[in-house]
This record gives structure tokens, C-alpha cells and sequence, in this order.
């Protein structure tokens, strides 16, 4: 049996990502490794430092050495932690944003980042511009941060007051786009909202475990 080391940083979508893994991907075995100081350390810095990208190397190599045949980073705020890890482990490792930021390439060329937390709006985008090269295609990219949404959802543990900040902040950003896309996966929420926006919006657990799949049963 195939095992996948699950890297988490918060508690919010633990049970979105393994109820995914279980439905996708059945015939592997999920292993979950949270470090929940790590998104607290992220938004207290407005972005990766140093000592992130080491702890998350340190997961990476601990997870291939406790035989992960892949690794799933779903916070995409670790994306520059996770680029330094890549090259320390041969199994592959698979940001939850990866096949996202592939898609929403593919159907526009300006392309709005939304986010709940500031440290994720920089590695999305990179994201983007990483998958857009890849297509050798050039893109816009606009970013737009509804402020405060993250603290209402996990201090105030209020999931309405949350979707709807990121509802009314995407109400803004279709005027000016062709697509947008979700910066983290807490905020696939509001998917029962979307259809109040006009254009694409795509979010990245459903797409990431997905690819995880190809990847896994490729190797």
C-alpha cells in the first residue's frame, strides 16, 4: 500500500483534506503531520522565514525516511520551504495549490489571487507565474486580501461572518478578472456561495488530491 504523508498547518481542513484522500485516493494510506505554530509563526512574520523553511525541510526528509512515497503540503504559504525540500528527498512533493495554479493558467490571462492571511498571497502567486512560464503563456496577476476573515474563522470559529468577507471581496475582484483563485484551502467554504460570482472560481483541496493520485500511481 502506497503511504502519503499529509503536511498540515492548521486544524481548520484537516478532516476536508483526509475525507479527500479517503474518497480520491482509498488504496493509500494517510499519514498526517500538523505543526500548527508553523501558520501561527507565517502570519506573525507576513511571510516564510528562515527557520520555516528549515522545519519544513526537516518534515520532508522525516516523512521520506519513515517511508512516504509523496508528500502533501497543504498550506501554500510553505511553497518556498517546500521548493528547498524538493531538492533534499527523491520522492515527490506535491503543493495543494500545484494543479490550481495549472488550471487557472489555462483559462485567462488576468487572474485574481484572493487570501485570508497576507503570507499566502506572495507563494500563490508564484505559483501562478511557475505555471504560466510552464505553458509559456503571460498572465496579470492582481491580489486581494479580505483582512480579519482568518481570525473570524479560527478564534471566532464563526464559518457565515467568514464566507461572507471572502464573498464580498470576490464581488470586487470579478470585475477585474477572468479568474480567480482561493489562496488556501480553508477557504473552500464558501463553494456552496460561488454561484453569486460570474466568473471562474477555483479552489485547490479537490484539485490538489487529484493530482496527488496521478503523481502517486505514476510512481
Amino acid at each position: 500500500m502506497k503511504k502519503i504523508v499529509l503536511l498540515q498547518t492548521s486544524m481548520v481542513s484537516f478532516d476536508v483534506f483526509n475525507r479527500l484522500f479517503q474518497e480520491i485516493i482509498p488504496e493509500a494510506r494517510v499519514s498526517n503531520l500538523v505543526d500548527e505554530d508553523l501558520l501561527d509563526t507565517l502570519n506573525r512574520n507576513r511571510g516564510i522565514t528562515p527557520s520555516i523553511i528549515q522545519r519544513i525541510c526537516q518534515y520532508c526528509v522525516a516523512a521520506e525516511a519513515a517511508g512516504a512515497d509523496l508528500i502533501f503540503s497543504q498550506c501554500s504559504s510553505t511553497r518556498e520551504g517546500i521548493e528547498c525540500a524538493r531538492k533534499m528527498v527523491k520522492i515527490p512533493i506535491l503543493m495543494v495549490d500545484d494543479a490550481m495554479a495549472e488550471q487557472a493558467v489555462a483559462a485567462g490571462s488576468r487572474i485574481g489571487v484572493a487570501a485570508t492571511a497576507a503570507a499566502t498571497l506572495k507563494p500563490t502567486s508564484s505559483a501562478l507565474r511557475s505555471a504560466a512560464a510552464a505553458q509559456g503563456k503571460d498572465i496579470e496577476i492582481k491580489t486581494y486580501l479580505a483582512d480579519g476573515a482568518l481570525d473570524v474563522l479560527m478564534k471566532e470559529r464563526n464559518r457565515d461572518k467568514h464566507d461572507r468577507l471572502i464573498i464580498d471581496l470576490l464581488k470586487q475582484a470579478e470585475q477585474e478578472n477572468d479568474v480567480i483563485v482561493l489562496a488556501q484551502g480553508s477557504m473552500v467554504t464558501i463553494e456552496p456561495l460561488l454561484g453569486e460570482i460570474k466568473i471562474p472560481v477555483l479552489t485547490s483541496p479537490k484539485r490538489g488530491v487529484i493530482k496527488a493520485r496521478q503523481l502517486l500511481l505514476r510512481n
